[in-house]
C-alpha cells in the first residue's frame, strides 16, 4: 500500500475539504503530499474578500455567494462564519472519500524526524477494516506487524467497514475554553503509534481538524450543525457530526478508527473568545450525551439519509424541550438531507437539478 510519487493512492477518488478566512500559505508545508490530489476550498466571512492559494494547486473556491446560488433556500442549512461550513464541500464534492484539514495545522514528524504522510495515513486506514464488535487488545489488527490476539472471535475477524478515520494532533491539543484557561501552556508532545476502532456503543468527540470520511458510506450524516453567525452556540459543530455519525455507524455495523495520523496543531484559538462560543454547549451536552447514548434507529433505517432524518426527529422531540435551538436544527437537519439528495441523487435518477460550477483555478 505504499504510496510512490507517480501514482499516489486514491489520487482520482478523494477530495481534500479546507475551510479558511485567509490565504492559504499553509499549504506549501503540504505540497509534497498534498499537490496531486483536487482540493475543495470553502471561504467563510466575507465573500468579496480574495482568497490566495499557492500556484500549482488544483482546486475549486466556493463563498457565501456560491453557497447560495447553489442551494437557493436550502443555503440556510450551512453555518456563515464558522468553520461548520466545511460540510458544503462535502455536499458538493463527487469523489468517494474526503479529508478535511484546518488551515493552521501543518505537516508533524514522527520520532525518528520524518515527516508524517497524514493523508497517506488516514487512507489506509479506510481501506482496512475497523473491529467495533470486538476490542483487539494490540488495537488495529490489520497493521502491518499485528494480528489478533488469542480468544478473539474467529467470525468477526473479518471486521466491518470504516466510514471514518479520525486523526490527532501534536502541540496545541484540542481542548474546551475552561481547560485551555487553566493549563494555557500545556502542549502535547505523546506520539502514540496507535490505530484502535472506537467500540459499538461508545460516544467520541470528534474533532474536524483532521479527519477522513468515506463519503459514499457515511457522507449525509456528516453535517456539522448550525453554529457560528446567528446562532447561540459554536465549536461544536464537529462534535455533533461525530455524535450523529458513531450512532448512525453502529446501526448500520460500520466503523471508525482513531490514532494515526498527527498533525502540527500551530495555533490555540483565544480561549475567551472560544468560551462565548461554547457557553452554552457546556450545559447543552450533559443533556446530548445521554440523549445520544439511549437513541435507537428503527430496523427500516437502512441507508444513512433514513437514519438522519430519523436522528432529526428525535432531536425536534426530545432535545426540543431544552432549548428552542434544537427545533431550528432539527429543521436544518432536514434541510441538509434534502440538498444533499439534490446535488447527489442516486446512480440512474433523473435530476431537473442543474448545479453551476464554481470558478475553478488550477
Amino acid at each position: 500500500m505504499a504510496a510512490t510519487s507517480s501514482t499516489p493512492l486514491l489520487k482520482d477518488e478523494l477530495d481534500i475539504v479546507i475551510p479558511t478566512i485567509r490565504n492559504l500559505d499553509f499549504l506549501e508545508m503540504w505540497r509534497p503530499f498534498f499537490q496531486p490530489y483536487h482540493l475543495i476550498i470553502v471561504q467563510d466571512g466575507d465573500p468579496a474578500k480574495v482568497i490566495k492559494v499557492p500556484e500549482g494547486f488544483d482546486y475549486e473556491l466556493y463563498n457565501r455567494n456560491d453557497v447560495n446560488r447553489i442551494l437557493g433556500p436550502k443555503a440556510s442549512c450551512i453555518s456563515f462564519k464558522d468553520s461548520a461550513c466545511r460540510c458544503f464541500g462535502y455536499m458538493v464534492s463527487k469523489k468517494k472519500y474526503i479529508y478535511t484539514i484546518d488551515d493552521d495545522c501543518f505537516v508533524a514528524k514522527d520520532p525518528s524526524g520524518k515527516d508524517i504522510n497524514a493523508l497517506e495515513q488516514h487512507i489506509k486506514n479506510l481501506l482496512s477494516p475497523s473491529t467495533p464488535f470486538f476490542f483487539n487488545t494490540l488495537y488495529d489488527p490489520y497493521r502491518d506487524g499485528a494480528d489478533f490476539v488469542r480468544g478473539y472471535p474467529f467470525s468477526l475477524r473479518e471486521g466491518a467497514p470504516t466510514a471514518v478515520s479520525h486523526g490527532l494532533w501534536l502541540n496545541i491539543p484540542d481542548y474546551d475554553a475552561p481547560t485551555q484557561l487553566v493549563k494555557p501552556r500545556e502542549r502535547n508532545n505523546r506520539y502514540v503509534d496507535a490505530v484502535l476502532t472506537i467500540p459499538k456503543g461508545t460516544l467520541f468527540p470528534m474533532c474536524g481538524m483532521n479527519l477522513a470520511f468515506d463519503r459514499e458510506l457515511i457522507g449525509p450524516a456528516m453535517y456539522f450543525g448550525l453554529m457560528g453567525d446567528g446562532q447561540p452556540i459554536g465549536r461544536y459543530d464537529d462534535m455533533w457530526a461525530g455524535w450523529c455519525t458513531k450512532v448512525i455507524t453502529d446501526h448500520l455495523s460500520l466503523g471508525i478508527k482513531t490514532g494515526l495520523p498527527y498533525i502540527w496543531h500551530s495555533k490555540a484559538s483565544n480561549p475567551f473568545v472560544n468560551l462565548k462560543k461554547e457557553y452554552n454547549g457546556i450545559f447543552w451536552q450533559e443533556e446530548l450525551i445521554p440523549f445520544f447514548q439511549s437513541v435507537a434507529l428503527p430496523k427500516d433505517a437502512t441507508t444513512v439519509q433514513k437514519c438522519y432524518l430519523e436522528l432529526a426527529k428525535q432531536v425536534k422531540a426530545k432535545l426540543g424541550k431544552v432549548d428552542g435551538y434544537f427545533l431550528k436544527l432539527a429543521d436544518a437537519m432536514v434541510t441538509w438531507i434534502e440538498a444533499w439528495d439534490e446535488l447527489n441523487p442516486p446512480k440512474g435518477a433523473i435530476t431537473t437539478t442543474t448545479k453551476v460550477p464554481a470558478p475553478k483555478s488550477k
